[in-house]
């Protein structure tokens, strides 16, 4: 198994964190991990992207060419990224501020409108755990939930565990906006 995952926004989405959180959970599933994040110097608006492999084997390199999934989270890093989506791979986008979709041959393709089921559950801040529960529900290989659960205990500064519950209920949310 080798699943190789880019997410892709503006800075202050979330991006970083979504793949700090799958790097955590695919750590304590006892896969091989890299992310790898590249983004530009603005603290917030800025682009911001992070590659994460997971793996049975070892990983040799963090650069990948093209993904099993691709995440965009806006116009600029879909019209970047989908085209690197491997045959047969994924591309999950939030249908707000899209207003031109790529064609993609031979993936799954995923709109969701993360924005709208974060505004349900009440809080704008869950906004990439609705997108990762989405990517959760989307991949082949399924991280197990206790696993997320831990990596985002480990990713968050222990001042905001309260919010864990929420982020948990947010990533039900995304997992939900797949199935429909």
């Amino acid at each position: 198994m080798k699943e190789e995952i880019i997410i892709a926004g503006f800075g202050g989405q979330g991006v970083l964190s979504m793949g700090k959180i799958l790097a955590y959970s695919g750590l304590m599933d006892d896969k091989e991990v890299t992310w790898f994040p590249a983004y530009g110097p603005e603290q917030r608006g800025g682009t911001a992207n992070v590659t994460v492999i997971l793996s049975d084997e070892k990983i040799s390199s963090p650069i990948v060419d093209a993904y099993d999934v691709v995440i965009a989270l806006n116009q600029q890093s879909l019209d970047k990224f989908a085209p690197k989506v491997k045959k047969g791979g994924i591309l999950i986008y939030d249908t707000n501020g899209i207003h031109k979709v790529p064609e993609v041959e031979d993936a799954s393709i995923y709109p969701i409108d993360a924005m709208t089921a974060t505004l349900e559950i009440g809080n704008p801040k869950a906004y990439n755990m609705v997108v990762l529960g989405a990517l959760l529900e989307a991949m082949p290989y399924k991280l197990p939930k206790e696993n997320v659960v831990k990596g985002l205990k480990k990713s968050l500064p222990e001042r905001y565990h309260h919010l864990i519950p929420l982020n948990e209920q947010a990533i039900e949310k995304g997992g939900e906006l797949l199935k429909k």
